[in-house]
């Protein structure tokens, strides 16, 4: 897979409204009150990741280089904003759902206006520099596509009903290429590795910089990610229940929580069953699992007397076996590269302030859109979250 980027001899304008389009798709099966809920504070109402999406190219290209660039709404800066400091005061990330107004009518005349404003921009003789600062606000969209879907199957999940996003659409029945070689291991030697993005005309996040070596010892990962069946298998023997698999933080999470299987797990009459976007369904054993925490692939690791790769390790290995099913936990904490260096301004707020207090995901998932991963993708998130559809891979 190879980063999102227009080639050189393709349009950075037709590059830019497919992605702007895409979005769109996304959402085209909602109705007006699909857009509104924020169930939990991690997940974002569709209404603001289709705002926040376009206020990006408002705030960071058009007010920057469009000279007498008139706003669309000058009070939407504080409603989209998402986390970036250096630009000012921002609406309560808990209380994206708590906004009625701007419609969701309104909100699609302002991607269609700025949309406007950027197709007149994109056909003038534009620098480098802004050219990368547009791709990297494509990426930036494209990360919130999968995060339109992921919140979205987490906002039907709450309504009892169990509602369909789109019917027969279930990316989370994707198996693998190779369903065979469930327990087959690639085996890498000792020695010195070279980790993070090479340098060449792809995109990368500053996050995957700079490029370093690494001293591996002997490893070796398992070709295929953990099936629903093997968790099951997890579940049958107590895994939940036994304190001696878990983190002592994961313990308290179970326990706290009361969490007795993945996200999106329902056992009915003795069966079990899955929500997935195409609505409730039978799990199927030979399917990675899906949905589960940094706690659980832990704790199921510990189970098979086995491990979590680290991203290093994961990162060496990767083009040995296929991924893009599961964002795939590592036991690495998100931290930054030796000699990784944030850009000035709000571009800096992007990845360096998030590396604390959470883990490396590797590969990419159903839900990413296609080509916006890399084998160098560094994905982080908190070890208790699992709405995103993570998996786990194995290392020994």
């Amino acid at each position: 897979m190879q980063g999102t980027h227009p080639q050189k001899s393709a349009s950075l304008e037709q590059f830019y409204f497919s992605v702007r389009k895409h979005s769109e798709a996304i959402c085209a099966s909602l109705e007006t009150e699909d857009y509104i809920p924020q169930p939990i504070v991690d997940v974002s109402p569709p209404k603001w990741n289709i705002a926040h999406t376009t206020w990006f190219f408002e705030e960071m290209i058009l007010k920057k280089f469009v000279e007498g660039y008139s706003e669309f709404n000058p009070d939407f800066g504080f409603l989209f904003n998402s986390y970036y400091n250096s630009l000012g005061e921002r609406t309560a990330r808990s209380n994206r759902g708590d906004l009625p107004r701007p419609t969701v009518r309104e909100v699609y005349q302002y991607r269609k206006y700025v949309d406007e404003q950027m197709l007149e921009f994109l056909r003038q003789d534009l620098t480098e520099e802004i050219k990368d600062l547009i791709i990297l606000g494509l990426n930036h969209e494209q990360q919130h596509q999968e995060l339109l879907l992921t919140d979205l199957k987490y906002i039907f999940s709450c309504n009892p009903l169990f509602p369909v996003y789109r019917e027969n659409f279930y990316p989370e029945e994707t198996g693998e290429i190779h369903p065979s070689e469930t327990n087959v291991y690639i085996n890498i030697p000792a020695g010195i590795y070279e980790i993070g993005f090479e340098s060449g005309d792809g995109f990368s996040f500053d996050n995957e910089h700079a490029r370093h070596k690494v001293y591996l010892g002997d490893f070796a990962v398992r070709k295929n990610l953990v099936t629903n069946g093997e968790f099951l298998e997890f579940i049958a023997d107590g895994g939940y229940q036994n304190f001696n698999l878990w983190h002592s933080e994961g313990w308290d999470w179970v326990n706290q929580n009361k969490i007795q299987s993945p996200l999106y797990w329902r056992e009915i009459d003795g069966e079990w069953f899955q929500f997935t976007l195409g609505g409730l369904r039978r799990i199927l054993p030979e399917n990675p699992v899906c949905h589960v925490s940094f706690y659980e692939a832990f704790a199921f690791a510990e189970w098979k007397g086995l491990r979590l790769p680290t991203e290093f390790e994961w990162e060496t290995a990767s083009r040995q076996f296929d991924w893009g099913l599961r964002w795939e936990w590592t036991h690495s904490a998100y931290l930054p590269y030796p000699n990784f260096r944030k850009p000035a301004g709000a571009v800096g707020e992007y990845n360096g302030k998030f590396m604390i207090n959470q883990m490396v995901l590797r590969g990419a998932s159903v839900a990413t859109p296609e080509n916006h991963s890399r084998r160098t993708y560094r994905n982080f998130f908190h070890p208790h979250l699992r709405w995103q559809f993570t998996g786990i891979r194995l290392a020994k």
